[in-house]
């Protein structure tokens, strides 16, 4: 059973979602359909994997007659003379053609390029599977990181209004002697700083927005975001080695280098073949046709009709060493993509461990999260309301409201991390596909009122005036 991590629904009574317009919001699907059909990288892919099919039916000709039809004609003149007469005008007219065929009886490397051909349209297969994983994984990235960045200016916004409002609280206590200048200086340190911060916020947020119109071609306004109740699942199954021996075996890398290793074997042994004989089957039928004469007074015609039928014998004796040189290329080439298909499965096991570590460490982390920004707002609620009595100073209350924003900020990195770590789990693992962007965009919702992060309303500078007054000694 997958272990599942929700927030507890008494912090989510707490948390006000942030206010985004979500007419016609994009989500995570349809920003994968527009990358389909607008992602340049992809596009190129998609032409790659045509371009590779067309290895098979090329290699089978090599097997398959050969039709040739050969034609001619022409017209000669000249002068003669004959026997002392004076020199005549002459004329040959002709004409021929020639209808050849030649179809392989034996010739066992064409017929080894053909298999070799099947490896290399797998290949092709394997290298396009990748380039739709890849994608699915560069969309889901710029995606959430357009999230993250409207996040951050979310909280940043709702940080330097917070700020603000303890700013005027503090003065109009100072002005009345409740507080110290102090204070006073503090909140405006701290509104300065949020005010620098909304200015890089609102940089990044630009330009992950850029990056994701890139990538899909229009501009991402608005975007659905994640729910509040959202419920993410932990890897299924629960045990690393089984993600681990899928991806040595199934992901896109991996087979694209075993069908580069067949293609290698093939190669060594398509050049070892050309030491041996090969045999055509030969026939052809043609016609030609001659009038008139050089040498001789009277006007000649011919007409001809001719067909051939036989086979062709071919032995390989000596090339000068150059089969025997592309053999001992081609086995070092074989060796080659034996090593390389190592190390692509190590790349894999590899990306298997840390993303299922990412999702597992991940999970944990919302799951401490969600209490954080619990316990974040209850500090919030309480140094206020000590400040009130004159139990916490202003900087406490600045304090936790901060703690309160970046807790909320981090939860949300967070989920969205955590979705991402599950997207590269399954990628390594070869099973990454649409479907998993379908379930993913499950999570997501375009009501602003049911996302995250999660915004605490802060009580109005205006009713600082109605504080109770704390008596000083």
């Amino acid at each position: 059973m997958a272990r599942m991590i929700s927030i507890p629904s008494a912090a989510m009574i707490a948390l006000a979602a942030f206010a985004m317009p979500h007419a016609n919001a994009i989500d995570l699907q349809a920003a994968y359909r527009l990358a389909q059909g607008g992602d340049p990288t992809f596009e190129a892919a998609r032409y790659a994997l045509e371009a590779g099919r067309e290895k098979l039916p090329q290699a089978r000709s090599g097997v398959l007659p050969t039709i040739n039809l050969n034609g001619n004609g022409g017209r000669q003149n000249g002068q003669a003379n004959f026997a002392g007469s004076p020199y005549q005008d002459r004329n040959v007219n002709s004409w021929a053609w020639n209808l050849q065929l030649s179809q392989p009886v034996v010739r066992v490397a064409n017929w080894i390029g053909v298999a070799q051909a099947g490896a290399q349209v797998e290949q092709a297969e394997a290298q396009f599977a990748q380039a739709e994983s890849d994608l699915i994984l560069r969309t889901a990235q710029a995606y959430f990181d357009v999230l993250t960045a409207r996040d951050s200016v979310t909280v940043a916004k709702a940080q330097l209004r917070a700020v603000e409002q303890q700013r005027v609280l503090a003065k109009r206590r100072y002005d009345v002697g409740e507080a110290t200048i102090t204070d006073v200086y503090e909140a405006q340190s701290r509104h300065d700083l949020g005010r620098s911060q909304l200015v890089q916020a609102l940089n990044d947020q630009d330009s992950r927005q850029a990056e994701l119109e890139r990538l899909i071609g229009i501009l991402p306004e608005p975007l659905a975001g994640i729910r509040a109740d959202v419920t993410l699942p932990a890897p299924e199954p629960a045990d690393v080695s089984a993600w681990v021996g899928n991806a040595r075996e199934n992901n896109p890398a991996v087979r694209t280098q075993l069908a580069a290793v067949e293609v290698a074997e093939k190669e060594v042994a398509k050049n070892r073949a050309a030491h041996l004989p090969t045999l055509d089957f030969t026939a052809g039928y043609g016609r030609n046709y001659t009038s008139g004469s050089m040498t001789s007074p009277a006007d000649i015609e011919n007409r001809v009709k001719s067909g051939t039928i036989g086979l062709q014998l071919t032995i390989p004796i000596y090339q000068g060493g150059a089969v025997n040189s592309r053999v001992s290329e081609a086995i070092a080439n074989r060796y080659k993509s034996r090593a390389e298909l190592e190390a692509a499965r190590r790349q894999a096991a590899t990306q298997a461990r840390q993303a299922f570590g990412g999702v597992t460490s991940g999970l944990s982390q919302v799951e401490a999260l969600t209490s954080a920004v619990t316990s974040s707002l209850d500090s919030v609620n309480a140094n206020k309301i000590g400040y009130r009595i004159g139990t916490r100073v202003n900087i406490d209350v600045l304090n936790a409201e901060q703690q309160l924003f970046a807790a909320q900020r981090d939860l949300a990195r967070a989920r969205y991390d955590t979705i991402l770590q599950g997207l590269r789990l399954k990628s390594a693992a070869g099973t990454l596909s649409e479907a998993d962007v379908v379930a993913v965009n499950a999570l997501l919702t375009e009501d602003a009122s049911q996302t995250t992060p999660a915004v605490p309303a802060m009580p109005a500078a205006s009713n600082a005036t109605q504080l109770p007054k704390v008596r000083t000694q």
